[in-house]
């Protein structure tokens, strides 16, 4: 794939995440109707092979924001269900006019399977376990937008980090923006590679350290039966509850990237509560999705996928 793709975060140059942050917030504070000319006259076709609502929303309102029109997409009733590959699928939409395809899909090598080259964009809203670039970005300006810069903040991401691709691009970006990562949660839901850029801490002390506290969403459908864990106790040991809170420095927020199993990752109280970006988070998914639109097509800001980059870390 090259570049005019957004496919992870480590093939977006630093630069170009500043940029696209910036854009963003630039979104977030103008008329909504200030920019339907932008995108007009061009084609988002959304690609879900697993469920959304956050994420297939924010980028159809997204792209109806910049004037671009939205074609309707189920895989359960499109030729998917007779045998058709994602290629030729992808091939069927670039010849009718698409130009930009948001996929999501339940593998990781979704993409490193591609055989060819396509003129349409594509966007990654999530493929399997691996990464959700989108997800991050959102996740980020909605970190700047409290503390002003992620340089210097302690992000702790909480819970199913081993099933999590949120967690993974967020680790990749964080690491490169200055930010400290740091992970906890169960045994059962650790991951090694993901250990050698963020350090495991115990939950409490993580929960003290942090600036930022990122719970994550228990992942039923993706643990083995060997995985399974009591959903009942996972509150009382390792979700955040009002009490816990109390642990948290003063000037602490609370984000998670949706959707939420409330009374499980996070207490009732915890979700509605002042240091929750929970809304703020979903808000901003139109605002950075708008900005990654105007970016694959080459408006409003330069293309620059592989502009000092710098290393290039063991996830995606």
């Amino acid at each position: 794939m090259e570049g005019g793709h957004v496919i992870t975060i480590d093939a977006l140059g630093t630069g170009t995440i500043e940029r696209l942050l910036e854009r963003a917030e630039q979104f977030a504070h103008s008329d909504r109707d200030e920019f339907r000319h932008v995108l007009r006259g061009n084609v988002m076709a959304p690609l879900f092979y697993e469920p959304s609502t956050r994420t297939r929303c924010s980028f159809e309102i997204a792209a109806r924001r910049l004037g671009m029109d939205v074609i309707y997409f189920d895989a359960d009733v499109s030729s998917v269900t007779k045998g058709e590959s994602l290629w030729d699928t992808l091939q069927t939409l670039e010849a009718m006019g698409v130009n930009v395809a948001v996929l999501r899909h339940p593998r990781n090598d979704v993409y490193a399977t591609l055989p060819g080259k396509l003129e349409m964009r594509l966007v990654n809203a999530g493929n399997g376990t691996l990464a959700h670039p989108t997800q991050a970005l959102v996740d980020w300006l909605t970190m700047r937008q409290t503390f002003g810069t992620l340089y210097g903040l302690t992000v702790a991401i909480v819970g199913d980090v081993r099933h999590s691709r949120v967690a993974r691009s967020n680790i990749a970006g964080l690491v490169r923006l200055g930010a400290n990562p740091i992970v906890s949660g169960p045994d059962v839901f650790r991951d090694a590679e993901v250990e050698c850029v963020a350090p495991y801490v115990p939950f409490e002390e993580a929960l003290r350290d942090a600036d930022v506290v990122m719970m994550l969403r228990i992942q039923r459908e993706r643990l083995e039966e060997n995985l399974a864990w009591e959903m009942d106790d996972y509150l009382h040991q390792y979700g955040l509850t009002e009490k816990r809170l109390e642990l948290l420095k003063s000037r602490a927020i609370v984000m998670h990237p949706g959707p939420v199993n409330r009374g499980i990752e996070l207490d009732e109280a915890v979700i509605e509560h002042d240091r929750s970006r929970i809304r703020q988070q979903v808000a901003n998914g139109v605002y950075v999705r708008m900005a990654v639109l105007e970016y694959v097509l080459g408006r409003g800001m330069d293309r620059e996928a592989h502009d000092q980059a710098g290393e290039v870390l063991p996830l995606r």
